[in-house]
């Protein structure tokens, strides 16, 4: 089927998508399915146009690397960031200051309590309503 668009144009051949264009030898022949790349006996690397003629495996092969590479990268990246961020949650100063701070008013408010207590409890006893 696609061999019938050999010594035409790239935009003919590649309509039918399991069609592969040879730019060098102006051959449109089936794409090899069983192999991912197509052969050099077959079509050179950046002769060979799959999907639009604008652009050749070669150049297809180098920006998927590119592309591929950036996101392995920022990941690696995202994951170092989480990762420091984790280990950075330790209380710092600031944190036990108030957390020294709170504790005391704590202890304060405690002692306030128990003062008023005794005071009511005297009063009680003063009184005779114990």
């Amino acid at each position: 089927d696609c061999h019938q668009y050999t010594n035409r144009s790239c935009e003919e051949c590649l309509k039918n998508v399991t069609c592969l264009w040879c730019a060098s030898s102006k051959r449109c022949m089936e794409y090899p399915v069983r192999r991912i790349l197509p052969p050099a006996d077959l079509c050179e690397l950046r002769s060979a146009r799959w999907g639009v003629c604008w652009v050749n495996f070669e150049a297809l092969i180098i920006a998927m690397s590119v592309v591929g590479g950036t996101v392995l990268i920022m990941l690696g990246i995202c994951c170092c960031c989480c990762c420091c961020k984790k280990k950075s949650k330790k209380p710092d100063k600031d944190d036990e200051r108030e957390a020294r701070e709170r504790e005391k008013r704590r202890v304060r408010q405690e002692e306030r309590r128990a003062e008023m207590k005794s005071r009511h409890d005297e009063i009680r006893r003063k009184y005779g309503t114990v």
